[in-house]
């Protein structure tokens, strides 16, 4: 009963943010120069003033802006995403249909960021001021000084072109026509350079944030009992030091997922990755005003719950935070 009252505030709290998101993404996409009719009559090859004003009555540009946003904001509260006149099908479906693979793509990201980060923040701590702590801080900040799209660029030119150690585009063998266990391996091997990519670029602030973390930690009055009384530095490194370490490294992950969304953008076009991010890029260049509001609205939706799950983590994590929740 302590969780389930603050997580059901907490999902209140998210649908008036969400809904507050989906209008001020509706103000933003609608202030943007160029009209959606015209880029699609130029597209058929006709865009004379009749086309484009029949285009515009077609998908309700034609009525007043309030009368727009009052219809938008009805349909999201139904579920309804609108209809996306670049590429003839439901939103919805489209997103849907995407969805899947930028979650593959983010979370194996996400989860190689976090592991190896903390990682190499917990070894960094224990040789601080030694050579491996320089090595091991120059090596990550290296991944985060790198541009995200050459290092990508420069992962399909090395493991894919010259070493053709794997493939460097897409989500799958087009026409291998695998099932089973065979397309998941399939699969996978398409994801190793996205997703290192994408996880190798925030490994290093959740590295950086654990070393200085464990060292802060390490100086507190409970840790010094713990040595007094005789326990390994092993356990007092694993049970006392690292636990109490772990809430600003998770603190910032919950901060960072959006940032996350935002990197697989770039690194879905690049890879030709087939997700979300991908399909508001092409959305952006269409002037698909309903898609490009569904991918952002949906964007939202999957930072906010992260968040929620971060607060979660933390009740795992500190049981005195779930308590005064």
């Amino acid at each position: 009963m302590t969780i389930v009252g603050p997580v059901l505030g907490r999902l209140f709290k998210a649908v008036l943010t969400l809904l507050a998101i989906a209008i001020l993404n509706f103000f933003l996409i609608h202030a943007a120069p160029g009209d959606p009719a015209a880029v699609l009559a130029g597209e058929a090859g006709a865009a004379d003033e009749q086309m484009i004003a029949d285009l515009r009555a077609q998908f309700g540009l034609d009525q007043p802006f309030y009368i727009q946003l009052g219809t938008y904001v009805g349909n999201v509260l139904t579920l309804d995403l609108g209809y996306s006149f670049r590429q003839g099908a439901p939103v919805l479906d489209l997103i849907l249909d995407r969805l899947p693979a930028t979650l593959i793509l983010t979370l194996t990201a996400f989860g190689i960021s976090l592991t190896l980060g903390i990682m190499l923040g917990v070894a960094a701590s224990a040789r601080v001021g030694k050579p491996a702590d320089s090595l091991l801080t120059g090596f990550a900040l290296i991944f985060y000084a790198t541009p995200l799209y050459w290092a990508a660029l420069m992962a399909v030119l090395v493991f894919s072109v010259q070493l053709g150690w794997l493939p460097g585009f897409g989500y799958e063998t087009v026409g291998a026509d695998y099932t089973g266990l065979q397309r998941v391996g399939d699969i996978l091997s398409h994801l190793v350079l996205p997703a290192l990519t994408l996880g190798l670029f925030f490994m290093a602030v959740y590295m950086r944030m654990t070393r200085a973390s464990m060292l802060e930690v390490a100086q507190q009055d409970f840790v010094k009992t713990a040595r007094a009384k005789g326990l390994s530095p092993s356990v007092i490194r694993r049970r006392h030091i690292l636990r109490n370490a772990l809430l600003p490294v998770v603190t910032l992950a919950g901060l960072q997922a959006g940032q996350l969304i935002g990197g697989a953008v770039l690194t879905e076009t690049v890879f030709a990755w087939p997700g979300i991010g991908r399909l508001m890029f092409e959305s952006l260049a269409a002037r698909d005003y309903n898609t490009i509001l569904g991918v952002f609205l949906v964007s939202a939706a999957m930072v906010i719950l992260f968040n929620i799950v971060t607060d979660i983590v933390y009740g795992l994590i500190d049981p005195r935070i779930r308590h005064t929740a």
